[in-house]
């Protein structure tokens, strides 16, 4: 439950909107399929609202909902008031400036981020996206996206950056990335782009919040080989549960499934043990660096 719902995040309030309808559904021993027939909806409208989706939740929607499953009117009251917040104020990404280069998928993952306490990411390929420096960015896009102008290359390193304040907000994001050793090796942009990215690795390893770790090759085979991925946690790991999000070249989603989750939290603890602890990875990314 959020304290106080006046300065809460419109991402925050409605994760924590979809997640109390979720459970007042259940509690009623109603059905999806049941819902919408009664309201007249479309299957995708509910999941939508149960799952924080929608930029903009309307009061009358969730009125709607809590007489069918028998709220009492305290949680009514509540349960508006998230869905009002949501009316008044616009997360960054919603903005007209982001909206065009953010897909449905990713823009989801974005409430989620922006809500989590603790984000572990691991990536074989890349840098981690909240470690990337500007350069760096904008040589992946081009890279991937040919065929984008300047303009929308531009918002998508916008995008990037602005994320990266979670790292240095008032209440820090924990972050605890790691990579492979082949990621130090690719050079992305060129050897003066990797070198500057490789030194702000190391600069932003430094807060507190942050913990960086290195694969390195003669671990030889491991669980991470079979792709990126992200695990969030949120501060009440009862009401929100950790949710687990991949990407690729298309498109980006995110998985809420139990199994999943706990399938990519014990590999994540897996690599953490593999990889070289973080002032090893540290000596290996300067050592990166003189190399090029």
């Amino acid at each position: 439950m959020i304290t106080d719902i006046e300065s809460a995040t419109p991402a925050l309030c409605r994760l924590h909107l979809g997640n109390e309808l979720r459970h007042l559904r259940q509690k009623a021993g109603l059905t999806s399929t049941q819902v919408v027939k009664k309201l007249y909806w479309s299957p995708s409208k509910l999941t939508r609202l149960e799952t924080g989706e929608n930029s903009v939740v309307e009061p009358v929607d969730v009125m709607a909902l809590c007489q069918i499953y028998g709220a009492d009117e305290e949680k009514t009251e509540l349960l508006k008031g998230y869905a009002a917040v949501t009316k008044r104020k616009r997360d960054w990404w919603q903005s007209t400036e982001y909206r065009p280069v953010i897909t449905p998928g990713f823009r989801a993952y974005l409430g989620l981020e922006a809500t989590a306490v603790a984000l572990h990411n691991y990536e074989s390929e890349f840098v981690p996206g909240l470690l990337q420096t500007e350069a760096y960015v904008r040589a992946t896009h081009q890279s991937a996206h040919q065929g984008l102008s300047e303009e929308e290359i531009a918002r998508m390193v916008a995008v990037r950056m602005t994320r990266q304040e979670a790292l240095r907000r008032e209440a820090p994001l924990k972050f605890a990335a790691i990579m492979s050793e082949a990621v130090l090796h690719r050079q992305v942009g060129g050897p003066e782009t990797m070198r500057a990215q490789l030194a702000h690795i190391v600069e932003v390893a430094a807060l507190p919040n942050v913990r960086v770790q290195v694969v390195p090759f003669k671990a030889g085979a491991h669980p991470g080989m079979n792709g990126a991925f992200h695990t969030l946690q949120f501060h009440d790991r009862e009401a929100l549960k950790p949710i687990i999000y991949f990407e690729n070249l298309a498109d980006a989603w995110v998985s809420r499934r139990q199994s999943d989750v706990e399938l990519h939290e014990e590999t994540f603890s897996e690599l953490q043990a593999i990889a070289l602890g973080p002032q090893e990875s540290l000596s290996m990314i300067k050592k990166a660096m003189k190399e090029l």
